[in-house]
């Protein structure tokens, strides 16, 4: 079976992308996962806060980040188990 490399790190950035966004309106409005951002997005992620602009470039990194590593491990999978 072959992955497609883009189809996989489309979903993969748009899922990752969306919960980030999500989650930083969540965060923003209530203090709900407030301690995940700070440990994970604000340390990884060059100018994310949590705040409506932080929303929007966590949906771009977000996106970015496992758009990269699905087309990686769509890339490595196909061509260890053969598939060209």
């Amino acid at each position: 079976m072959k992955i497609k490399p883009f189809a996989l790190g489309l979903s993969l950035g748009a899922v990752w992308g969306g919960a980030l966004f999500i989650t930083t309106w969540l965060s923003y409005f209530t203090g709900y996962g407030k301690l995940f951002l700070n440990t994970l997005a604000v340390s990884i992620f060059p100018g994310y806060s949590i705040s409506p602009l932080g929303s929007l470039l966590g949906l771009f990194y977000g996106f970015l980040d496992l758009f990269i590593m699905g087309m990686l491990a769509a890339w490595l999978y196909n061509g260890i188990a053969g598939n060209k």
